[in-house]
């Protein structure tokens, strides 16, 4: 059974850091894309970032330039570094893995409140 856990959401102030990680059971992530989105109660998940196999990362418009996603094929896991964080991030954010001969698959999420 596939299994993605998101960890390391919280309730943060502006302008502090945040770093997200995702742990995948079931699969390897080993030729994957591993990505980040992020959804609010009303609107649609939206990507924030995802890298490919070979490391190379892309970033969505919304947080571009002050998020940094990393893999760790060894330990089967992603990240997400979040920095100089505003209330407008505060979401659910989920982890996503795809990989063509197997599908995609999502976490449950974990959310990150930014409040002063």
């Amino acid at each position: 059974q596939v299994q993605l856990v998101e960890s390391g959401g919280a309730l943060v102030q502006p302008g502090e850091s945040l770093r997200l990680s995702c742990v995948v059971s079931g699969i390897s992530i080993v030729d994957a894309t591993m990505g980040w989105y992020r959804q609010v109660p009303g609107k649609q998940r939206e990507m924030v970032a995802y890298i490919t196999r070979d490391g190379t990362s892309y970033y969505g418009k919304p947080m571009k330039g002050r998020v940094t996603i990393s893999r760790d094929d060894a330990k089967n896991m992603a990240h997400l570094q979040i920095d100089n964080v505003t209330p407008g991030d505060t979401a659910v954010y989920y982890c996503r893995f795809d990989r063509a001969v197997d599908g995609t698959y999502w976490g449950q999420g974990t959310q990150v409140t930014v409040s002063s």
